[in-house]
């Protein structure tokens, strides 16, 4: 009976020591944070962090590889026997960040060997770690290899792994030999990184996504983000540093010696899944012509509110009126999109579309609507004006902002995302063919109405409604 006592003791010992183990209350208690949930459920397989210092990141990619080599990620098919690496900029910095991580997320029961490049296995944590051998859930060992970018790309060939961790940004060729190394297994690439080195290529392949890839994400995390971190040391680290290097150390934005002009925008907020838009809702179109240069045509709807929901896009190069035509014409069909008593949808255009050229006896503006897009010309094309007007919808009032955009926009969100202030205080002309119908449709617009300073009270407004009766009353008398 005694013995039977024991072993309960000791199951019960284990099961508390598991409990309040670092990975089993890892985002569990009454307190979590959202947006390393937000990435470890993200299904994507080239996902990534651009965080501040100290906003959490590096706990992501820890415990995503850690997750993967035990074959228990909660949210994600698992997988028996995996392999893995986790890449830093040094060796120093494997030992002093990642690799503590990883160490600190994996019980000493789950490991079965350690393999180090240089200290002592008794003592890893002070040396520099080749591989760990990692106990997997469905029976077999799993593999998790430390790597350093100055070794070099060569030293990154030959292995075909399940995932990659990139803890802070590697430089290219490094990037692009992980990504053949997953490429067998249909693996999955992941990283978490202070944007410091400016417009990367980080910054072209993965923020903007300029290759329009579905499997490439990301997400902004700041130190208002980690609920683990004391407000009064947010508010002391925000005032010893200057207004750039915020951007990066704090909000893990990408930095560069001119501004971004939608500095507003907010992919988390102003990017939505798609929804079947009621039909009272639909607007017009907008359209800014190209032949060599892309043609950018949205789909624009309205709600009740004022809110406005960029729906749907054509977007494509080197091609003429009639092919751009037909594809809207096509697309407006499919959702449905009212059209005059003609059959013809209504588009806003540059007015530039009005222009001859002598290979053509018509302008762009007359081929379209010869081909059932009725255009209007008459837009407001006054680049500052319309660049506040598109602010004003973007800002967030009320917990809401006026403007969101279909996460099936990608060309738009991609250029929203990189236009940027140049020389004399104008946007550069790169990649802004959908910024320009963006302003000419919501400068057609209302300006959303400005939100009162203060609310009144009930109380208030029933004074001012007696002192207004009151004043109607005297002048009456005085009449």
């Amino acid at each position: 009976m005694r013995e039977i006592i024991e072993q309960i003791k000791r199951i019960e010992e284990e099961q508390l020591r598991r409990k309040n183990s670092p990975l089993a209350s890892y985002n569990t208690g009454d307190v979590v944070h959202e947006k390393q949930i937000e990435f470890h459920k993200c299904p994507k397989k080239n996902k990534w962090v651009f965080g501040g210092n100290r906003s959490g990141k590096t706990e992501c990619g820890a415990v995503e590889c850690v997750w993967i080599a035990r074959g228990i990620h909660p949210y994600l098919t698992n997988r028996a026997n995996t392999e893995g690496w986790v890449v830093s900029l040094s060796t120093q910095v494997q030992r002093d960040v990642a690799q503590k991580k990883i160490m600190h997320y994996l019980e000493k029961s789950w490991i079965e060997k350690v393999v180090m490049s240089s200290g002592s296995q008794g003592s890893a944590e002070y040396g520099v770690i080749d591989y760990i051998l990692v106990k997997n859930v469905f029976g077999g060992i799993s593999k998790i290899g430390f790597k350093s970018c100055e070794a070099g790309r060569e030293k990154f060939a030959g292995t075909s792994l399940d995932y990659v961790w990139f803890d802070e940004e590697p430089p290219l060729d490094v990037y692009q030999e992980c990504q053949m190394r997953v490429l067998d297994r249909a693996g999955r690439i992941f990283g978490t990184m202070t944007p410091l080195k400016g417009l990367s290529w980080v910054y072209d392949e993965i923020f903007l996504n300029v290759r329009n890839s579905k499997e490439v994400w990301c997400i902004f995390m700041e130190w208002a983000d980690n609920p683990f971190l004391p407000a009064e040391e947010v508010e002391y680290m925000t005032e010893s540093l200057s207004e750039e290097s915020l951007n990066s150390r704090r909000y893990g934005k990408f930095g560069v010696g001119q501004g971004l002009v939608y500095s507003e925008f907010d992919p988390s907020i102003h990017v939505i899944q798609p929804f079947e838009v009621p039909a009272e809702w639909q607007d017009k179109l907008s359209i800014d012509p190209g032949l060599n240069n892309p043609l950018s045509c949205h789909w624009y709807a309205v709600d009740g509110d004022g809110n406005v929901y960029v729906v749907a896009e054509h977007y494509e190069s080197k091609k003429d009126v009639n092919y751009h035509a037909e594809k809207i014409k096509e697309i407006s069909r499919r959702l449905n999109w009212h059209a005059d008593s003609r059959g013809r949808y209504e588009a806003l255009i540059d007015s530039a579309a009005n222009q001859r050229t002598l290979a053509c006896s018509k302008s762009v503006a007359e081929l379209f609507y010869d081909n059932g897009i009725a255009v209007n010309t008459k837009v407001n094309k006054d680049v500052f004006s319309g660049i506040n007007r598109v602010k004003e919808y973007l800002k967030v009032k009320n917990g809401r902002p006026k403007l969101f955009i279909f996460e099936n926009c990608v060309n738009m969100i991609r250029e929203i995302k990189g236009y940027w202030w140049g020389a004399n205080d104008s946007p550069k002309k790169v990649d802004d063919h959908a910024m320009d119908e963006l302003r000419y449709y919501i400068s057609s617009k209302p300006l959303p109405p400005k939100q009162p300073t203060q609310t009144k009270t009930a109380i208030e407004l029933d004074k001012e409604r007696l002192f207004r009766r009151l004043n109607e009353g005297r002048n009456r008398l005085h009449f």
